[in-house]
């Protein structure tokens, strides 16, 4: 199974609807801890000031309180996605006080795993039920590797490209995601390689999964050719769900797989339990996975969800509406982790995933998926590392390019549909990085603790710092900031209305969300 290259025909009748390379829609979710002026992860509540972690369209958490999670809303162009996560990241700034956000995927100095705090939603159901949910995380997994932050990218394509390949049916474009999603699979090792920027942790973070890497200094711990920590074994990772073959086939085949997770009991967590001895809630479940969320993929088929619906669910009856991307590591370098010339790569290379011919996936091509990964996450930067293909081995950069290579047509018509020279542009950066490792950004921050002789929490101190510095000096409008704090205040006034909604007991309400139809 050889990498394809999209059919020049399919080209040329995307370039004849401009509206079909135009009209790409993309958000992100970025994910940052806030930290105490001594990089120590903030024990303070989440700020009143910045709404309702419930309720607020572009400010909530994700495992602990002190984890914000920024929101954009569906942008036409990177230019007004970034605009956005810039002003939500200003009034961040103007509501934390001294706190810092660290701009690291791997994380600050941490307390011990249970002063970790969990993130909290107020007294309703709903919210009571994503506290115990982060509670099953932190006992399943420890609370510790859920500290771990990074970009999530969402994606979608317009109808226009849909229909002018004749995929006019819900049922059609839904293949088609889930085809995109069997390529992004096979070729995501790409993007830890050329975006990965976690190559060292400190000390404070080191876990039995850290057995292999070296001394960089007293204070932290690297591998001389990593890309990304955070996508290996010292990330998110489960052993658990690796014995579960997701098959993207088709959305039924995701579905059934998912079901099979969502409600086969797992013996670790029934020692666990739903409840201790006085009554707490442990976890929602004993399932292999609580919820659909649990399950870590670097690639999410998604549908957004009504009030009270799985996520499962809105996929079953509306099909998948966009992919979520989620193997993007944040940039310390870049204020807001991310930026235009990564995005519109990726929207080439995605386009390139949905476009060219996707094979089936099997389990066997999973496991050949997931050591390229951990190859790549640990050595990636090695010029000699080879990857499997077809079950023979491939030399990395060789691989890389055939990969470039078959996205750089893509990359063309952008341009031309936009009149402009940026995709192009944003493609050779890339192919630069394949040549020269030095560009990486992973490779970029063991420079800059070398010749700085900094360990790596040092560095990431310093970036945080900056950064704070920059948007203190570049405040919203005060029109901006107005409507930020109106938004705010509806979200805490929205949390305190579906408190007071509440009538079912708690056990009930879990009982009714996670029955599946």
């Amino acid at each position: 199974m050889g990498v394809d290259v999209v059919p020049p025909g399919i080209l040329d009748r995307l370039a004849e609807v401009p509206t079909t390379l135009t009209s790409l829609q993309r958000g992100i979710e970025k994910e940052s801890l806030r930290v105490a002026c001594d990089g120590m992860l903030s024990t303070l509540s989440h700020p009143r000031g910045l709404g309702s972690p419930l309720t607020h369209p572009q400010i909530t958490t994700d495992f602990s309180e002190a984890q914000l999670e920024l929101i954009t809303g569906v942008h036409p162009t990177p230019e007004a996605c970034l605009t956005e996560l810039g002003d939500v990241h200003r009034f961040v700034y103007a509501k934390i006080g001294d706190e810092l956000l660290w701009p690291a995927s791997m994380p600050c100095m941490l307390p011990a795993e249970e002063d970790i705090p969990l993130g909290r939603y107020g007294t309703s159901n709903v919210g009571m039920s994503k506290t115990v949910y982060r509670r099953g995380l932190a006992n399943r997994y420890g609370a510790m590797m859920q500290t771990i932050s990074g970009i999530h990218y969402n994606f979608s394509a317009p109808d226009a490209l849909f229909e002018t390949l004749g995929r006019n049916s819900q049922q059609a474009r839904t293949d088609a995601y889930f085809g995109l999603i069997r390529n992004f699979r096979r070729y995501a090792w790409l993007l830890i390689y050329l975006f990965g920027a976690s190559p060292s942790i400190c000390r404070s973070f080191a876990t039995e999964q850290a057995a292999n890497l070296q001394a960089f200094d007293e204070g932290s711990l690297y591998l001389p050719n990593a890309t990304s920590l955070r996508m290996g074994p010292l990330g998110y990772q489960s052993d658990a769900q690796r014995g579960l073959h997701m098959s993207y086939n088709s959305l039924e085949d995701y579905a059934a797989t998912m079901r099979t997770a969502l409600t086969r009991s797992y013996p670790a967590y029934e020692t666990i339990g739903t409840r201790n001895a006085a009554g707490q809630y442990q976890q929602l479940n004993t399932s292999l996975i609580q919820i659909e969320n649990e399950f870590y993929g670097s690639i999410r088929p998604k549908n957004p969800v009504e009030p009270g619906e799985r996520p499962l669910t809105a996929l079953t009856n509306r099909g998948v509406a966009y992919v979520e991307v989620r193997c993007l590591d944040l940039n310390p370098f870049l204020r807001l982790g991310i930026d235009e010339v990564q995005i519109r790569f990726l929207d080439t290379f995605l386009l390139y995933c949905l476009l060219s011919d996707s094979p089936p996936d099997s389990p066997e091509e999973s496991a050949q998926m997931y050591a390229n990964q951990v190859s790549v996450v640990q050595e990636g930067r090695d010029p000699e590392l080879s990857l499997l293909q077809d079950g023979e081995r491939r030399n990395i950069r060789a691989l890389a390019h055939t990969l470039l290579d078959a996205c750089a047509p893509i990359a063309e018509r952008l341009d031309e549909a936009h009149g402009t020279d940026e995709y192009g542009t944003a493609l050779a950066q890339q192919r630069g990085k394949v040549d020269d490792g030095s560009r990486t950004p992973s490779a970029r921050i063991l420079n800059t603790m070398r010749q700085q002789n900094m360990p790596f929490f040092r560095f990431a101190m310093n970036q945080a710092i900056s950064h704070k510095g920059f948007f203190e000096e570049h405040p919203l409008l005060n029109e901006q900031l107005d409507a930020f704090e109106a938004r705010a205040e509806a979200s805490l006034h929205r949390q305190r209305a579906i408190e007071a909604e509440d009538t079912l007991a708690f056990a009930d309400y879990l009982e009714q969300y996670l029955a599946l139809p």
